[in-house]
């Protein structure tokens, strides 16, 4: 079942002799469940095309359905909605809130949205991410392992449908890399997430279920590794 479709997106930057095509015609679409690896050269267009996916960047042309809705159709309030609600997003340098403490960087989405906290939801992430016993940490008393997994219980505390992770180990050790990647595997195959990486770490992208190769913002390969 298709949960995101992507067709003829395209995002310039500047004009005139500095206009520079960010994504050149990118069209494709996600089902439910899939595990999709997006790699490339820097400046290849991987994380323009992550932040349109995820409603953080407007495309200049094309459309971005997510679960059959055209995501830009909407305004500016039901686009902060759907980025709160329907969308994880998980960035290489964690993006947390210094002055809060575990619990509340991960309970902020939820709050920020008005609606209560999932007391059991947030146990069973706190456990997940091995988390137990740092909860009243702040960011800064945390190595950076734990604040990236910090960084992923904020990202999945919604529930959200789909999870966009920009480069989410590329400021981590090779060990520390591989329980993040086994982390994102779970809430994938135990919630039925839709994941989708950037990465340059080929031993990650092999692990998906599927592989999209981009320069120069153009998809050069779709290659499935898995059913």
């Amino acid at each position: 079942m298709e949960i995101l479709k992507v067709e003829h997106l395209c995002k310039t930057y500047g004009k005139g002799e500095n206009q520079v095509k960010a994504l050149n015609d990118v069209s494709f679409s996600v089902d439910k469940g899939e595990f999709v690896a997006i790699i490339g050269p820097s400046g290849s267009g991987k994380s323009t095309l992550l932040h349109i996916l995820g409603g953080v960047d407007k495309p200049t042309s094309g459309t971005v359905y997510m679960d059959g809705s055209d995501v830009y159709a909407q305004n500016d309030e039901q686009l902060a909605i759907f980025r709160r609600r329907q969308v994880g997003l998980i960035y290489q340098f964690y993006n947390l809130i210094p002055v809060l403490n575990v619990i509340e960087n991960i309970t902020l989405p939820v709050l920020m949205d008005g609606q209560k906290v999932n007391a059991e939801r947030l146990h069973e992430l706190i456990t997940t991410l091995n988390l137990t016993g740092r909860e009243n940490h702040l960011p800064n008393q945390l190595s950076g392992g734990q604040q990236q997994r910090v960084s992923i219980g904020r990202a999945l505390m919604n529930a959200p449908a789909v999870v966009l992770a920009d480069e989410p180990t590329g400021n981590l050790d090779s060990k520390n890399s591989q329980e993040i990647v086994e982390l994102l595997k779970v809430s994938n195959q135990k919630y039925n997430q839709t994941l989708i990486i950037i990465t340059h770490d080929e031993n990650i992208a092999l692990q998906a279920d599927r592989i999209l190769a981009i320069e120069d913002g153009r998809i050069l390969r779709d290659e499935v590794i898995r059913r």
